[in-house]
């Protein structure tokens, strides 16, 4: 019983410690696999694809089906003749007038189709349609190839997304790093101080100016730590995952590749953008419908075959089976008074989306221009910032040296400290703005 308290008590002890470690690949995979405008991007795909294949089928013949029944208060064809003597017929027409000879007719009632059932079939198939099936045919498969686009530029806006979310994150513990390390620097102080001050050889004042320090260190220890548990909540629902607060993010802020590295041709890159390739496939969805629109206003020629079978529904009465073939043309004459217009439209749409083509082109290099300078940018401001870095961690050690031989003031010292963390902090910024332009200029030049 013994050995089994200790066992649980071990185990609880290790869960209680245990920390969730995600790589950067690790979360873009959760982030594409649990995204849910990808899965309803997904499924727009493949109801695309579903009307593309229903466009299809206009290319075989139509068949149809149908039944008619009915029962008349009164039979629909009514004959009535009376009877009589009809005069004998001899054959010469000049001696009919003049008979001698006569048959009587008792007359005749004749009534019909009072109920009645009819089954037709009709089988047509489209020879021309004014290119309506053909050009339909092309705007399914068009817009397949759009849903797939779409698809990629919210899978490119998901993992632009994670990643962004990740390196802030990254920074964030950078951070929580360096204020860890200028904690236990004025805890060293602070004990110096104290023993300092319990001597004889300092002021209470110099005691209470740690002491604000620490107190001003906690404050924004504090403000770190709920910053970064509101920036863990936000990672979790991107690549969502449940808020994690034991969650540790395995990359490190390594900056080792130059501008340079990533650098391409603006024209070849164009041309791997999805938005450019989206608007190439407007232009061509444009010049379709355009087609389409000619061609309701164009003749139509099918041929086809149709049978039927007619039942009288009464007792005595044949019933009759028939069928035919046919071709039929249709002229849609007086439409093209209106049609002209509506045609003219479509031209005018077709032109609007080749001027937004060469303007959305235009700002799409703009959007390039300006990712690859704040890649250089950013780059700069590393420099400018490790040198900085540098510089304060060396004023720092002539300070601790000047304090230790009493030519320092410990305002000066805490000064130094407090300059370290500061320049630390700013260099992290530097290079997590950096990954950031990086990520950005990569994905606005069609990679990822």
């Amino acid at each position: 019983m013994k050995r089994i308290i200790i066992a649980v008590a071990l185990i609880t002890s290790a869960t209680a410690y245990s920390q969730t470690t995600l790589s950067l690949e690790q979360s873009k995979t959760l982030a594409l696999n649990n995204n849910k405008a990808l899965q309803n991007s997904s499924l727009e795909i493949e109801a695309a694809k579903q009307v593309k294949k229903n466009a299809y089928t206009n290319y075989f013949p139509k068949v149809s089906a149908n039944v008619v029944g009915f029962n008349a208060i009164d039979p629909l064809i009514e004959f009535n003749m009376p009877g009589g003597n009809l005069p004998v017929y001899d054959g010469n027409p000049a001696n009919l007038p003049n008979a001698t000879q006569f048959a009587y007719f008792p007359g005749i009632e004749l009534s019909m189709f009072q109920r009645s059932a009819i089954g037709i079939v009709n089988i047509a198939q489209p020879i021309y349609a004014g290119g309506k099936i053909n050009n339909g045919n092309k705007l399914a498969a068009l817009n397949v190839d759009v849903k797939e686009m779409q698809y990629q530029l919210t899978e490119n806006e998901i993992l632009l997304k994670t990643e962004q979310q990740y390196w802030q994150l990254i920074s964030l513990q950078e951070k929580q790093k360096t204020l860890d390390k200028y904690e236990a620097l004025l805890q060293d102080i602070r004990k110096q101080v104290d023993d300092a001050f319990k001597s004889g050889l300092i002021i209470k004042n110099d005691v209470l100016k740690v002491q604000i320090k620490q107190s001003e260190l906690q404050a924004n220890k504090n403000k770190l730590l709920n910053g970064k548990k509101l920036a863990t909540m936000q990672f979790c629902q991107t690549i969502g995952i449940p808020y994690d607060s034991t969650l540790v993010l395995q990359e490190q802020i390594n900056i080792s590749q130059n501008p340079n590295q990533y650098y391409t041709d603006y024209q070849v890159a164009l041309s791997s953008r999805t938005e450019h390739q989206l608007l190439e496939k407007s232009i061509v969805a444009t010049q379709l419908q355009t087609k389409m629109k000619t061609g309701e206003y164009l003749p139509t020629i099918a041929i086809g075959l149709a049978g039927y079978h007619m039942n009288m529904l009464e007792n005595g009465v044949k019933n009759n089976t028939n069928g035919l073939a046919y071709v039929s043309l249709s002229i849609p004459i007086s439409d093209w008074w209106g049609g002209n217009y509506a045609i003219k439209e479509q031209k005018i749409k077709q032109e609007i989306a080749e001027n937004s083509f060469e303007e959305t082109n235009g700002l799409l290099k703009l959007q390039m221009e300006k990712a690859w300078i704040d890649v250089n940018e950013t780059w700069k401001q590393i420099e400018i910032m490790k040198e900085t870095a540098m510089q304060a961690e060396e004023n720092l050690k002539v300070s601790q040296t000047g304090y230790n031989s009493g030519v320092v003031t410990l305002s000066d010292l805490l000064e130094s400290q407090a300059l370290v963390q500061e320049t630390a902090d700013k260099l992290v910024d530097a290079q997590t703005q950096y990954k950031l332009a990086v990520t950005t200029y990569l994905q606005v030049t069609g990679r990822k």
